[in-house]
């Protein structure tokens, strides 16, 4: 590469006591945190100055002409997070469309010369930072005029524009004025993650590009895509016909911008597929789980919701060469240092399977299920480091005893079990995600403690623990909406970012925090999230609750009479029912309906509430009086059958308020009810007449049938949704 030391000629740094007065709200008044700088995450070394400098039309960014091509030093490269792949040229030139985004000013890119008090310089240099280890992301930030940023990769180097950039955004009402500070910066953690079930669900490209420009402006550097779960495979390769549907995976072309797309944010595409276990889509497509061929395993084998095909057959060399192939394929497509195999929840039961006493009884290599499960990962292990990447895998298979056979010890552990505190598994790098899960069904009902993320977890900087990860896992809402997740991802997002950029005590609340990021608001270039169109001339959603096959890209992965499929014949919010406790279908008033007998009944939709106005309508049969019985509900409210304390129809309003009707419903017996919502007042319809009115409403509910307290007790069919309010009449035509 040759000396990139000469630096762009500096200009003595300029003070200015008469500068006009720091601001935060764009008034000049100063605010009551004006010693926490409204950048997320915190700056891990702050020194504010007096005055703020500004940003003219003559601002111009300026870089070394013999840096333009370089993306790091010597000192900038490390194999966490990975190389940095954005020249300084093409920063300062993504720097320039974002400055303008922000303020209207477009700066000019400039090749050498000697900077004025608004200029903005961006320079590779080294040593920027304490520690060796941070060098790859530290970097040094100083606005006292010009702004400089100074790092020894362009990973440093966009990370202190993302701390100009949000400064622009809250400092003064033009958006053209930072406050005057210097900052050593620097990240706690070399992994900063975010997690996405990407097998479960199919998430729209749009949506995950904005989840990159958001992780990138809160410098969380690994967007880790799940690509495939029993229920489906999400990356398309024509060599492998069958595997995944292409109107719902991701082709090499997709990946391919999706990556150009994450390198211009400094986050790394981390990818990760799910073998030997929750790998139904694949062994069904092949032929090689331990439900097919002769000997086949049973369902006493594996676990009690699920069919022995859940797991790839690790006897079998056919599994295992088709193994070998699909990780060999797809990990060339990706360029992160880390490659996820997955690994985990092999169940112990397994091992009482005939074909594996056979084939532990003859290997001389294997004498447990634990060596089986570990030579598998090994022999998977050894084609991702062809690719020079490092395998990955979750926590799990260490429970397992395994005398003969132990991972290899460049392989990482995504740690689910542990707190996150410290490592967990001896001999291993890990990466922390066990505390910081988002499950967002009424079965599991996970989701990141944000109190205890932000007062009181301390991300471990021990030396085998390479970062931490927010996790979101789809189950049961497979077909939800993007926006639904984001809902719940956004907040322990910022927290991560915060806390594992910078792990000293913070300095405020979870209140004042949330204020701040609600502050710096979205990045620039930020596209509107996908909503769902509103419909104004039918129903918006449908479900008769008839037996209906998944859709195309999706294998249904229980034993019968688990996850059973709730089509939407009006929409495309289809639902399914939790692992366990199951609705069971019965006749219905029209074919079939759906019979709940336990508060752990459900179904999952994963929609995003409707804002009034809008009509829900369905047949129920109550079979027995509980002390809350819950139809439609999300985290903010809920339709009742039966609300708490009066026992008839109602609706919440979560932490605020309990609405009932003057209504209860009969037992054994089918009844049409129907609620009709607007701004300002919500009506009841039995059977099609008006049976009462609450001066009140909510948004519709969408998340699910029944909350994860509650369901109904009854029989269930026929249930609708409209985008508006319907008359009368039209109430008394439902059946």
């Amino acid at each position: 590469m040759g000396s990139l030391t000469a630096p762009i000629a500096q200009a003595d740094d300029l003070a200015d006591d008469q500068a006009a007065p720091r601001a935060g709200d764009g008034t000049g008044a100063p605010r009551p945190d004006d010693d926490v700088p409204s950048v997320v995450p915190r700056p891990t070394d702050w020194t504010a100055l007096p005055g703020r400098t500004e940003l003219t039309h003559r601002t111009r960014i300026l870089i070394d002409p013999r840096q333009a091509s370089a993306t790091a030093l010597p000192s900038g490269r490390a194999e966490f997070p990975g190389p940095a792949r954005q020249s300084v040229h093409a920063l300062a030139t993504q720097l320039r469309t974002e400055i303008q985004q922000v303020s209207g000013i477009a700066p000019r890119v400039v090749a050498g010369g000697r900077p004025d008090r608004d200029d903005i310089t961006l320079t590779l240099a080294a040593g920027q930072v304490p520690g060796a280890e941070a060098q790859a992301e530290g970097h040094r930030f100083d606005s006292a005029g010009p702004v400089r940023v100074s790092a020894a990769s362009t990973h440093g180097l966009y990370y202190g524009t993302r701390t100009l950039l949000q400064l622009l955004r809250t400092t003064a009402a033009d958006h053209r004025a930072v406050p005057r500070a210097r900052s050593a910066d620097r990240p706690a953690q070399a992994v900063r993650m975010v997690h996405l079930d990407a097998g479960r669900k199919y998430w729209r490209i749009p949506y995950l590009k904005n989840l990159i420009r958001r992780m990138g402006d809160q410098k969380l550097n690994t967007l880790f895509l799940h690509l495939s779960e029993s229920e489906g495979f999400r990356l398309y390769s024509p060599r492998f016909p069958g595997l995944a549907d292409p109107d719902h995976s991701y082709s090499r072309a997709d990946i391919e911008d999706l990556k150009a797309f994450a390198a211009r944010h400094h986050v790394q595409v981390m990818p990760g597929l799910e073998l030997p276990g929750h790998a139904t889509a694949i062994s069904e497509a092949f032929g090689i789980g331990f439900g097919s061929g002769p000997g086949a395993c049973t369902g006493a084998h594996t676990h009690s919701h699920l069919t022995p095909d859940w797991i790839i057959d690790m006897t079998s060399e056919k599994a295992i060469a088709k193994s070998k192939e699909i990780v060999d394929e797809f990990a060339g497509w990706f360029d992160a240092p880390l490659f996820s195999i997955g690994a985990e929840e092999v169940p112990g039961q397994l091992a009482e399977c005939p074909r594996v006493k056979n084939h532990l009884a003859a290997a001389p290599d294997v004498s447990t299920l634990g060596d089986l499960l570990n030579r598998y990962i090994n022999t998977l292990d050894d084609v991702v480091t062809s690719h020079g990447r490092r395998t990955a895998v979750y926590n799990g298979s260490e429970h397992l005893p395994a005398p003969q056979q132990r991972v290899h010890a460049p392989v990482v552990f995504l740690t689910w079990e542990g707190t996150g505190a410290e490592p967990a598994i001896p001999g291993h790098d890990e990466i922390a995600i066990g505390p910081l899960y988002n499950t967002p069904n009424n079965y599991h009902h996970k989701y990141p403690d944000e109190p205890w993320m932000y007062d009181t977890w301390a991300p471990s900087t021990a030396p085998d623990m390479l970062g931490s990860g927010v996790v979101n896992w789809a189950d049961y809402n497979f077909w939800a909406d993007d926006a639904y997740f984001e809902q719940h991802l956004a907040g322990p997002r910022a927290i991560l970012a915060d806390r594992t950029w910078n792990r000293s005590p913070t300095p405020d609340t979870l209140t004042a925090f949330q204020a701040r990021v609600r502050r710096v608001g979205d990045p620039p270039g930020t596209t509107p999230a996908w909503s769902r169109p509103r419909v104004q001339d039918r129903p918006s959603h449908h479900w008769t609750f008839d037996d209906a096959a998944y859709p195309k890209g999706w294998t249904y992965a229980g034993s019968p009479g688990n996850t059973i499929f709730a089509e939407d014949v009006a929409g495309d919010l289809p639902g399914t029912s939790y692992i366990v406790d199951n609705p069971t279908p019965v006749p219905g008033v029209r074919g079939q309906a759906w019979r709940f007998d336990s508060d752990r009944d459900g179904v999952g939709f994963g929609g995003v509430d409707v804002a009034a106005p809008w009509t829900v309508s369905a047949l129920v049969r109550p079979s027995a009086r509980t002390g809350d019985q819950v139809l439609l509900s999300s985290g903010a409210g809920a339709l009742k059958l039966m609300q708490h304390g009066t026992g008839r129809v109602g609706f919440t309003r979560y932490g605020e308020a309990d609405f009932s009707f003057p209504y209860t419903l009969p037992l054994d017996r089918w009844t049409r009810l129907t609620w009709v919502a607007t701004e300002e007042r919500t009506v009841l319809y039995a059977d099609g007449v008006r049976v009462g009115v609450v001066p009140a409403s909510i948004p519709l509910p969408m998340r699910s049938i029944g909350n994860e307290r509650a369901s109904l007790r009854g029989d269930l069919d026929d249930l609708a949704t409209w985008d508006v309010a319907l008359g009368e009449p039209a109430v008394a035509r439902l059946r």
